[in-house]
């Protein structure tokens, strides 16, 4: 991550001083270069050209320069970056950055919407409930065929997890929207939904299958190797493979020393820089003067930060390691001011340690022993413990036995000895047979050698020799060793061969030492520090030696000479990496020639530059000499940066603008290495970063806000660190850049619906606005009036109202057209009206949060949105029919968008639709009441009475009527509460109105249909009665329903009793109907009662009848009177019980109307023979109404009559009258009454 303290602004180049010298680099192999493809014109071609071939071949000659000149500058700049990755001192690769995901490409979206919809059409296996293929269908047509989405893909700023998020936001509030299930939490729905997208999404793919080799591009979000940083840069750079490695051997990177001392070497630049600087005055252009002081104070602290860095690294084998953490010194800035003091070393201060491996493997011509005698080994280091290696026979003297020491004598002495065991009683020690001594050195050969014993004087192995081999490791520090003649002013004044040893004792420090043997302190040490190092001629006058080489120092010269002229070429390289001098020494031209005619040439020198020739060969030494504080960095850098975040943009990364951790890694070791002010790297970086936003490539503003963060409290004198010198050059183009940004960002802002689509990058609009607040500030201390910046994001919104609201009527492909049919224009209305719903609704998803500070700036947004809209709705709505009810869906559609949205409810949008379709709803209604009413009246005067449902067709129609427009009017949801509620209390009135007109119509049908009813038993209630009955119960509860205010509403007195009114109406004709019923059923009881009045006793009509029923009795048998009579009255009741009980639909009623007749049947039976309370009855009379009795009480408790009403009191007289009556026929008659008795009995037939 580019966080400001990354990149230490501390010091910079300086533009008069330090531009790229005319000298630079040649190319490193012509055939690399543009320069082959140009072909030379024919032979036969006239030498006289037009004036425009000439400008072509001026223009393409030109071309080839710049092509040539930029190619130089990248070859240089990959030096320069190989350095820092080879030998890092000042960064490391981040591990806390955020990790990127995957791109999608356009042929991975369309894989992907060949999933969803493979979905879709039930070509997959996976199995889903219709809840979870509604929401992906939404998903598929309102993301993935969004246009937006391709942009977003185009851009190169989606990945898969941005289209996971999406659907997850989504079917989260679908999910939240669903009823609760027992025993099936909501989290466990959306884990099971979005394992179902994950198998949608991945198709038949098989996750097993992996690439056997990931790319570079593939692991860029890693912790890099330096293999793979090389990579990565030679592709950033156009760098081929071939000159990777020519650079690579030419800089030495695989030795630590030689970049160590390189290191020292910049340093010691720059240092060299500042001092000139400050005494020549040539200073950058500073906002104050008084910057100019400040800046050379940022130079040098700026190398004193990089020298204690270098100091803080520790002296170990292999340089520093990409996972050791380099922490910056907190050491003040005057430390290791090295022009001013020097640090003398001690001899303690020179420390070595030394393993030492001994490895004995066998003794040969061992003679003086028997064959059988058992010998061993013993070793030692002088001043360290003594080793033993195992037992052998004397015939087999082999071991290969391997002995671990430690040392700190750079010339140890070693002790080899071989015994025997002693075989006399009395010997005390094993007896010694030869022995050793070894002087190794690091230097010394490593593979196992013959060395012959010492032995004693009679011994008769004369010729015992010793086979093993000493290995001993040089450590860390010691950089070279070896003997050497010598010879100094103030250290080794005599001429004679010593052992020298090149000690690094810290980064910045070395010596060399001069050892005698078993001593761990050097006899006498040269620190290195100021001295250069040179070849030199044979000094004449000296003994010993055939080759030389001197360092000097003021006042100091110390002539060196070795044997070897390759030992004293591995000496001057090495010396040369440790004085840090700026002269590098070239060996004598003799020797060069020798090495070019096939001598052997340096082993430091990289065998592939002698391939090249002299030019190619020049070539690449002017790269690696060339002096970076010579350069003008802050021209080269933002090169390198530019060609680093086209390379990152491009990878298979959704990175947003961000660099990899390798990225960062080498930036920020470049920066802080070349001296590249932070500023300054930092506005090269927004102003790539903004070139590719302006391009719609997608580009995260939180690192924008980093990077403008930075420059702002530099330029602004604010840093976290302290008050930095300030260029005019940094101001001018910070105010450039940040009013380019400002361009940028209210860019943004106004199309944040296509720059931001579905809120994708995450939070990114929010870090939009963020960054415009802070870009807005004066300064980077007083926050902007929060009024102002309000007011400018109010403005923005306006805007992208009006973008917005073109883009869907594009998208929509609609036109205002006034000569398009008004069914037409209404059809668009809908549709278009539909798209607005669905943008506001995903603005208040994705985007409404980033505006979470103002939310009325979203809902002012909304009602300019709309208000683009009313004009087209209007237009449309005015051509619309006078009668025509079509518009109304186009309300609800839009009302019940708005009602839920506590901003736009009953706002300036809503507030217009309400008047726009008040006239129509009461119209509307008017007429409906009107057609209402004038079905009933033509309804009841066709009325056949047919049962229709719970009712007639009148009466189901009207109660349908009246429910669907209570339905349509409750569906409208009108927002108003007071016009909501006069809506309401209207239709409740016109549906009482309508149901008393219903209910008194019915009441007077019935009427004339039972006065034209028989009174005899042949009477039957006829289904239209029933369904007089059954209209009036269903109109009973439709009224609670149709004429029942809601329960909510505070319901006054006159309406009670007006609803009261109604029901009391239904009640009344209840009653009246039951009560005419009743008094029917009693007429013809009364009918069948009379007829057996003509059996009175004492009658004239009595006493005929019976004698001529004696008289027939003796010839013919005659039938028993009075039964058909009760046969036929039974009859007439049970067919019209079961009549009622099926035709009926109301139980209640039937009970009520069964109780009724059952107690005036009893009443009437009761008066009958009260009335016959003095006379006895006829035995005809008597067995009738036995029967009859005995029935309707059986029959009325069937149907469910309680015992209370069946016991009432007037059937208790009849009964008692009847068993009475029974008792007194049976004692005068004989015979009885042939099976007839008020007795139970189920003998009796039905």
């Amino acid at each position: 991550m580019l966080d400001p303290s990354s990149s230490e602004d501390s010091g910079g180049e300086i533009d008069e001083d330090t531009e790229v010298p005319k000298d630079s680099p040649k190319k490193l192999l012509t055939s690399s270069g543009q320069g082959g493809k140009h072909k030379r014109p024919p032979a036969d071609q006239p030498q006289a050209e037009s004036p425009s071939a000439g400008d072509e071949q001026k223009n393409e000659k030109e071309r080839l320069q710049k092509e040539e000149a930029e190619r130089k500058s990248k070859l240089q700049i990959y030096v320069f970056v190989l350095r820092c990755i080879a030998y890092p001192f000042n960064a490391k690769q981040p591990t806390d950055m955020a990790r990127r995901q995957q791109k999608l490409n356009k042929q991975q979206l369309q894989v992907v919407k060949d999933h969803f919809l493979a979905f879709l059409n039930g070509e997959t296996q996976i199995v889903a409930d219709e809840a979870f293929c509604n929401a992906v269908r939404s998903y598929y047509e309102g993301f993935l065929n969004s246009e937006r989405v391709s942009r977003m893909v185009q851009s190169g700023g989606c990945s898969a997890c941005d289209f996971r998020d999406v659907f997850k936001k989504n079917i989260e509030r679908r999910v939240r929207s669903l009823p609760e299930i027992d025993g099936l939490s909501k989290e466990t729905v959306l884990s099971s939904w979005i394992a179902k997208y994950d198998a949608i999404y991945r198709g038949d793919e098989d996750l097993r299958r992996q690439p056997q080799r990931m790319h570079l591009s593939a692991v860029s979000e890693l912790i890099l190797s330096k293999e793979q940083l090389y990579e990565m840069f030679q592709l950033i750079l156009g760098i081929k493979k071939f000159e990777h490695q020519l650079l690579y051997n030419a800089c030495q990177l695989d030795n630590v020393d030689e970049q160590a001392a390189q290191i020292r070497r910049e340093l010691d630049g720059r240092q060299q820089l500042a001092e000139r600087v400050a005494k020549e005055r040539k200073y950058p252009k500073f906002v104050s003067k008084d910057m100019e002081a400040m800046y050379i104070e940022e130079l040098r602290s700026s190398v004193n930060l990089l020298m204690a860095n270098l100091e803080s690294l520790p002296v170990a084998k292999g340089g520093p390691d990409f996972k050791q953490k380099l922490k910056r010194s907190t050491m003040n800035n005057s430390f290791l001011d090295m022009g001013e003091e020097t640090e003398f070393l001690s001899k303690s201060d020179v420390v070595l340690s030394f393993t030492l491996e001994i490895v004995i493997v066998e003794v040969q011509g061992l003679k003086s022993v028997a064959p059988n005698r058992i010998v061993y080994c013993t070793m030692e280091v002088e001043g360290g413990e003594k080793l033993q290696t195992d037992q052998a026979e004397a015939s087999r003297p082999q071991w290969g036995t391997q002995g671990d020491f430690m040392t700190t004598h750079p010339l140890p002495m070693i002790k080899v000895k071989l015994f025997t065991e002693s075989t006399g009683v009395l010997a005390l020690e094993d007896k010694e047979l030869g022995r050793v001594i070894l002087n190794p050195t690091t230097n010394g050969p490593k593979q196992a050698e013959l060395h012959k014993m010492v032995v004693s004087k009679n011994s008769q192995d004369s010729e015992l020799k010793i086979k093993l081999a000493v290995r001993m490791d040089k450590p860390p520090n010691m950089k070279h060793s070896g003997y050497l003649y010598a010879l100094g002013q103030r250290v080794w004044k005599r001429w004679k061969r010593r052992y020298l040893v090149l000690v690094q004792v810290s980064q910045y420090t070395f010596a060399m030492c001069s050892y005698r043997e078993r001593k761990s302190e050097p006899h006498e040490l040269m620190q290195l520090e100021g001295y250069t190092v040179d070849y030199s001629d044979p000094q004449p006058g000296l003994q010993g030696g055939r080759v030389f080489f001197s360092a000097v120092k003021e006042g100091d010269l110390v002539v060196f000479a070795s044997d070897d002229e390759q030992d004293r070429m591995l000496w001057v390289q090495a010396i040369y990496r440790a004085t840090g001098q700026s002269y590098k020494p070239v060996p004598p031209t003799q020797i060069q020639r020798q090495n070019c005619r096939g001598g052997n040439p340096q082993p430091d020198t990289p065998i592939s530059l002698l391939s090249l020739d002299r030019s190619q060969r020049q070539g690449v030494e002017d790269l690696i000499s060339a002096v970076p504080c010579r350069f003008d960095h802050a021209a080269l850098f933002p090169m390198l940066q530019k060609q680093t975040l086209q390379h990152r943009m491009n990878d298979s990364f959704s990175c947003l603008g961000w660099f990899s951790p390798g990225q960062v890694f080498v930036l920020d070791e470049y920066c802080a290495r070349y001296g590249v002010r932070g500023c300054h790297r930092h506005l090269s970086y927004l102003r790539d970063l903004m070139e590719y936003s302006e391009n719609n490539t997608l580009v995260d503003p939180t690192l924008l806000h980093y990077s403008y963060a930075f420059c702002a409290s530099h330029i602004h004198g604010n840093r976290p660190d302290g008050i930095g010198t300030v260029t005019e050059e940094e101001r001018e183009q910070f105010e450039d850049i940040r009013s380019r940004l400002l361009s940028l960002l209210d860019n943004q802002i106004i199309h944040f619906r296509y720059c931001f689509p579905f809120g994708r990058p995450d939070g990114a609009l929010k870090a939009t606005l963020s960054l415009l607040e802070r870009v807005l500030m004066k300064d980077i201390t007083t926050p902007i009036p929060p009024e102002e910046m309000k007011k400018m994001v109010k403005k923005c919104l306006e805007k992208a109202a009006l973008i917005n609201y073109s883009q869907l009527t594009q998208y929509a492909q609609i036109e205002a057209d006034a000569q398009a049919a008004p069914e037409k224009r209404l059809e668009d209305m809908m549709r278009l009206g539909e798209l607005c719903i669905e943008v506001l609704q995903q603005n208040d998803e994705h985007h409404s949060e980033a505006f979470s500070w103002w939310p009325e700036m979203m809902a002012e947004h909304a009602e300019t949105f709309l208000s683009l809209y009313t004009v087209d709705m209007d237009g449309a709505l005015q051509v619309q029919p006078v009668d025509s009810w079509d518009s109304f869906p186009l309300f609800q559609l839009l009302n019940n968008f708005l009602r839920c949205d506590p901003h736009l409810c009953n706002g300036m949008f809503h507030k217009h639709l309400q008047d726009l379709f008040i006239p129509l709803v009461v119209r509307y209604i008017d007429l409906m009441e009107s057609s209402i009413a004038q079905s009933i009246h033509r309804g009841f005067q066709q009325e056949t009475w047919q049962s229709v449902n719970n009712g007639s067709a009148t009466s189901e129609d009207l109660f349908w009527k009246l429910d669907a427009l209570q339905m349509f009017v409750l569906d409208l949801h009108w927002p108003e509460p007071e016009f909501a509620k006069h809506l309401e209390q209207r239709l409740k009135l016109m549906a009482s109105d309508m149901m008393e007109a219903c209910v008194k119509r019915t009441k007077a049908a019935f009427d004339s249909k039972m006065q034209k009813a028989s009174k005899a038993t042949d009477f039957r209630v006829s289904l239209s009665v029933c369904t007089m009955f059954n209209m009036l119960m269903d109109a009973k509860k439709q009224c609670a329903k149709l004429c029942v205010l809601d329960s909510g509403q505070e319901i006054d007195k006159q309406w009670q009793q007006y609803h009261s009114k109604i029901d009391v109406l239904i009640d009344d004709a209840f009653k009246d109907m039951i009560s005419s019923m009743v008094t029917k059923f009693a007429g013809v009881l009364d009918g069948v009662l009379s007829k057996l009045s003509r059996y009175d006793e004492g009658t004239f009509f009595s006493s005929i009848l019976s004698f001529t029923v004696k008289a027939a009795a003796k010839y013919v048998d005659v039938p028993k009177p009075g039964m058909d009579l009760a046969d036929t009255y039974i009859t007439f009741v049970r067919q019209n019980q079961d009549i009622l009980r099926d035709r009926v639909n109301e139980e209640m009623y039937i009970e009520k109307l069964f109780d009724q007749w059952y107690t005036s049947s009893m009443k009437g039976v009761c008066a009958w023979l009260t009335d016959r309370l003095d006379l006895q009855l006829h035995m005809y009379q008597l067995k009738t109404l036995i029967k009859i009795v005995k029935k309707t009480y059986r029959d009325f408790r069937l149907q469910g009559v309680l015992d209370g009403t069946l016991n009432n009191k007037s059937y208790e007289t009849v009964y008692n009258r009847l068993t009475v009556e029974e008792a007194t026929m049976a004692v005068k008659a004989g015979g009885g009454l042939q099976g007839i008795t008020m007795r139970d009995s189920d003998e009796e037939d039905g």
